[in-house]
Parts: structure tokens; sequence; C-alpha cells
């Protein structure tokens, strides 16, 4: 997709950016793009979806799918049918979403259907403005009320902090050295480790995972995922499907951005659009983290004392 376009996503001038759409797609007519790599391929032609049997596609980040799926309700108010197909992995906690007409494992086999759409081309396609976000929050919920037995370990009347400190290959920089968290050990909180992927030969990343009081598997389902995260009082991550799973699920989330964030996350913005619980934490210079875990350290500790909580804060080292 052109500069102009993210320029514009960035500047939340989605009007702009639909208008720069438009152009591609008048580009792309009468052409191929098989040559392409699976995840660039288009999808969409600028067909009308009104009163056709529309297919949804998700084919990106699972985080992507979570983000955008939200508009398939709307959606399917103008479509004659929607159905889904996403990464397996996501079914389950896709199956709350109203409006879908069936859903299907990703690479599988699909009913006939008149049209296709990428996820993260019907907010081109429904012509979304920014003042349509957040939408109806949370848009997906759990199959059934989700609630934990509490563990040995967890502290009466504490806050439960869920944590993730690694993204994945896909920009690398978006990753927080499990170092600079570890202060967050001497907080009066119960830390809960929400890293699905976690390294064993990293000592301060095993040090972090020691001090949590629960951990989600790393083989865990959506679901179990989901559930843990509903039984927190915040999400601290960086930016990786966990920020969205809070988000759709409309629990507090704050996400830590490195400098060339991505432009979902727009610029100059400590709040999401996309999802009223979330605080943005940015990166001010490439790499450098420091400032960000000083403000997020500020920012706990106050919500420590808004609630009363008082155990001594010491530094980790």
């Amino acid at each position: 997709m052109p500069d102009i376009w993210k320029e514009a996503m960035l500047e939340g001038d989605f009007a702009r950016a639909w208008t720069v759409c438009d152009a591609v797609i008048r580009h792309r007519q009468g052409r191929s793009c098989t040559d392409l790599p699976y995840h660039l391929q288009w999808v969409w032609d600028g067909t009308p979806l009104e009163h056709r049997n529309v297919l949804v596609r998700c084919y990106h980040g699972l985080g992507d799918t979570l983000q955008f799926i939200r508009f398939v309700p709307q959606l399917a108010d103008a479509a004659q049918s929607v159905i889904v197909e996403a990464q397996p992995a996501l079914l389950p906690i896709l199956r709350s979403l109203p409006g879908v007409a069936g859903l299907y494992p990703l690479g599988g086999t699909v009913p006939p259907y008149h049209i296709a759409i990428e996820s993260m081309e019907m907010p081109h396609a429904l012509r979304i403005t920014l003042g349509d976000l957040p939408g109806s929050i949370p848009y997906l919920t759990l199959p059934a009320p989700g609630r934990i037995g509490t563990p040995p370990d967890w502290t009466p009347s504490s806050l439960r902090v869920g944590i993730v400190w690694a993204a994945g290959d896909w920009r690398r920089e978006r990753s927080v050295s499990p170092r600079l968290l570890l202060p967050l050990i001497g907080l009066p909180f119960d830390l809960v480790c929400l890293q699905l992927s976690r390294g064993r030969c990293d000592p301060d990343a095993n040090g972090l995972l020691a001090a949590c009081v629960a951990a989600v598997s790393e083989n865990a389902t959506i679901i179990e995922t989901a559930t843990l995260i509903g039984n927190l009082d915040l999400v601290v991550t960086v930016d990786t499907m966990v920020a969205h799973l809070a988000g759709a699920l409309g629990c507090p989330v704050w996400v830590l951005l490195d400098a060339d964030a991505d432009w979902r996350w727009m610029r100059r913005r400590a709040d999401s659009p996309w999802y009223p619980t979330m605080r943005l934490f940015r990166q001010m210079q490439p790499g450098v983290w420091g400032p960000v875990i000083e403000q997020l350290m500020a920012e706990l500790i106050g919500l420590a004392q808004q609630h009363g909580l008082e155990r001594q804060v010491e530094p980790v080292c």
C-alpha cells in the first residue's frame, strides 16, 4: 500500500486513506496477484457488498483478525449473508460474534459465495470514519462466564496485573527486554504471566516468570487466555495479539509501543480510538525503552496508591 495511505492512517484521516485505496483498486483491475506472497495478495476488487453472500478471509496475524473482525456485524447488516474463514486458533472466540452465518478454518473448504474480502479491507468497504470507532465494546465474549479458581499464591484484595514482554518475529523491535520489567516484581500487585511463547534460557525472563503467581500455559487456547485476562485488573503488554484480545474483551490494557509503531496506533495519542479501555505508552527514541518503563512504573505506583496498596516498592537489580 502506498506510503500516503500509511500517513493518512497515522493521522487518523480515514477518508483520505480510502481515497488512496480506491485508486489502488482501480490500478489493480485486470491484474493477477498470484505471483505475490500470500499475505500481500489482494482479495476484494471493489464490487459492492450489499445483498451479496460475502466471504471474509482472515489471513494476516491473529491480532489483525481480532482488531478488524468487529466490522462483521455491520457488514452483515448490508450483505445477504457473511461467512468467515479464520485462523483455527481463533474460531472458538469468534463464535460469540453476531452476524456470522458460518465459521470455517483458514485453508479449508468454504460454501459458495459471491464476493470475498480480507478482514482488514472491511473498514475501506464500509467507509469507516474515526467517529465510527470503537463501536460496540466488548465485541467478543467468552462462551460462558469465565471465572477461574483463586490460585493459592494470589494475594487477597491485591490487584492482578498480566504481563507480556515479547512480540513475534515480525518487527522484533516491539519487544521489551525482560530485564527492564524486573522492577515490576517490587510493586504491590500479583503478577500474572500472559507470555504465550517464552525463552527458557533468559535468566531475566525466568526471574519474571518465577515472580508471577500464575501463568498462562505456552500452548493455551484462545479461550483459556481470554478467561485468564478476564480475571485480571490490568494487562501490560507490548504490541502483540494479547493487546487486541484484551481490548476486544473490554478489559483494561496498557500497551508499550516502539518509536516506529504500526499505523493502527496513529501518532501522538496516549489512547486508542479502537479500544476505549486501552492506554498507550510510547517510545520517543528508537530502541530506548528506559523512559517508557519509568512512565509505566510511575503510573503503576499511582494505581497502587489509588487502591490503598502499600507494599514496599524496592528496586530490583
